[in-house]
């Protein structure tokens, strides 16, 4: 755990969602966030900088057509469904909340289309609040670190709540996204030059570089 805390407070590695890093914005946020899922980081920054050239506030996106927002955001996986969730959230935080993204996990958990880490990603990036937010990256690589033994990414992210101290909530994800694409790559992962590796249990590592 101690080595892995010092990685933590050296390294600043992309984030998740490098769009939604850079803007700051609760809403922007939670709609980059909405289109990343399962597509590529360059997929996304273009889809997400051309739905936002048509427009970028609730009350914005929830004006236009679910086919503009869909024809803007394609290629993105399912893209169709994102646009039917992305206008249906603009809709709702306008009727029910001002046009303003609530900064409440619970509230956020209610939106259809916003899982924990969609939530937890709002939290951090948009308000600057503690959360833990968990992809199959942080999922696997706590896991094989022997930190954390849990079956899915919801109960990884709470024993990571209960075991790290809070300072660590938030860059854990964008050290282990980029960690886990450079060196602890899902198979045969680079053990061989991995300062990590001393402390590392390499839990279903059946065979490594």
């Amino acid at each position: 755990m101690e080595v892995l805390r010092e990685h933590l407070a050296v390294h600043d590695p992309p984030s998740v969602t490098r769009e939604a890093q850079s803007s700051r914005d609760p809403f922007r946020v939670l709609v980059t966030t909405v289109i990343s899922l399962r597509t590529k980081d360059e997929v996304t920054s273009a889809a997400s900088a051309r739905l936002f050239a048509l427009a970028d506030t609730p009350e914005g996106i929830a004006a236009l057509d679910e086919r503009a927002i869909a024809g803007a955001i394609r290629p993105a996986n399912f893209y169709p469904t994102k646009a039917r969730r992305i206008r249906d959230m603009s809709a709702r935080l306008v009727e029910e909340f001002q046009g303003k993204v609530p900064r409440e996990l619970p509230v956020l958990l209610t939106f259809k289309g916003v899982g924990r880490k969609t939530a937890n990603l709002v939290l951090t990036e948009g308000f600057d609040l503690p959360g833990v937010c968990v992809d199959t990256h942080v999922h696997r690589i706590s896991n094989r670190l022997g930190m954390v033994r849990t079956r899915n990414p919801d109960d990884t992210e709470f024993a990571l709540r209960r075991s790290l101290p809070r300072e660590y909530w938030k860059p854990i994800n964008t050290f282990l996204e980029s960690y886990g694409q450079r060196v602890c790559r899902p198979q045969s992962p680079f053990c061989s030059r991995c300062p990590l590796s001393p402390v590392c249990k390499r839990v279903g590592v059946t065979r490594s570089r």
